[in-house]
């Protein structure tokens, strides 16, 4: 192997190793206050809920509607389905896209209300059981990854290729085409391999614990609120 082919592998196999070291191989977003030169929006929580992982796509949910019109979204990696539930529940068409089919929760938190809320045993959420690629955005109006490990790219392409929009979570780099440039955070790169893909970009914080940064884009095809 010639040096410079030697220290390339070096310094990639060193940025993979710090990203492996991280919580769950996400880096921390405490501190990071733009994204693209824009600063990373707050969303109010009213719920008074401590700042819990589990509460985040109730969190997402009470955000998208309060942002979109009701559209057709595909949750990428949405495991459970409680949030193609909770969007279908608000007139929402939603359809789960994950390999590993699993059954919807029994029951959930209500954040608006604060009451735990069953679900009912006979309750399904339209499923698409399949690692997402590109083709897989054909006739949806947003993409939704939130923590899709190993599908931040492909969305913001697969948003570009079908002319939709997107909202991502964006989890860590394992899994992923390419790594950031040292000393550039990932969320940032991504944000920025999103803009080059044509995409207008905004960031936006939500009140969880974990990586709670998300980035978005809109398409003529979805309206705001």
């Amino acid at each position: 192997m010639k040096k410079k082919d030697r220290l390339r592998a070096d310094k990639l196999f060193h940025s993979l190793e710090a990203i492996s070291a991280t919580r769950d191989g996400e880096e921390n977003t405490d501190d990071l206050a733009s994204i693209q030169g824009q600063a990373v929006q707050m969303v109010a929580d009213s719920s008074r809920l401590p700042r819990l992982k589990r509460f985040r796509f109730q969190l997402l949910h009470q955000w998208l509607i309060h942002n979109f019109a009701p559209c057709c979204a595909a949750d990428i990696g949405g495991g459970k389905g409680l949030l193609s539930y909770l969007l279908i529940q608000s007139g929402w068409q939603a359809t789960v896209i994950d390999p590993v089919a699993q059954s919807l929760p029994e029951k959930y938190k209500d954040i608006v209300t604060n009451m735990r809320l069953m679900i009912e045993p006979s309750a399904r959420v339209p499923n698409i059981p399949a690692e997402f690629e590109i083709q897989h955005a054909r006739g949806f109006d947003l993409l939704i990854g939130m923590h899709a490990h190993g599908c931040n790219v492909k969305i913001i392409e697969a948003a570009a290729h079908a002319g939709c929009g997107f909202v991502l979570f964006p989890c860590c780099v394992i899994d992923e085409p390419f790594v950031p440039p040292p000393g550039v955070h990932w969320l940032e790169s991504l944000a920025d391999y999103a803009v080059r893909q044509g995409h207008a970009v905004k960031p936006f914080r939500l009140n969880f614990k974990g990586q709670n940064i998300g980035i978005y884009a809109r398409n003529e095809r979805i309206t705001g609120k």
